[in-house]
């Protein structure tokens, strides 16, 4: 049974060298964004979904319709750092995160 991950719960960023980093990216790369945030950023309720589908997904997408870049990299920071993930990559409008489930992994990353 996994455990219920509470949104106010202080979550742990997790620490990758570059080598695992990379095999995340190949992972994402057919991915498609599970989360969009638009022009109201980073509302409660946005951080609640983005932690619920790391819960659920563990590496994830993310799509911003922030006009600058400096805010939309602002905005990706932020939600990491508030979910507890790590931004493994950041390419124009879309992030990828990653968290792994404190139990059962779904996803083996290798060792650095």
């Amino acid at each position: 049974m996994q455990k219920a991950v509470h949104p106010d719960a202080e979550p742990r960023t997790p620490v990758l060298s570059e080598r695992q980093r990379r095999h995340l990216r190949g992972l994402a790369h057919g991915l498609k964004p599970v989360i969009r945030i638009g022009g109201a950023g980073l509302t409660p309720g946005v951080r609640a979904e983005t932690v619920r589908a790391l819960a659920d997904h563990e590496l994830i997408k993310v799509k911003a319709a922030v006009g600058d870049r400096e805010e939309r990299d602002d905005l990706f920071r932020a939600l990491a750092q508030l979910t507890g993930s790590l931004l493994v990559q950041r390419i124009g409008n879309v992030a990828v995160l990653y968290r792994p489930r404190e139990e059962l992994p779904r996803i083996l990353i290798p060792g650095s």
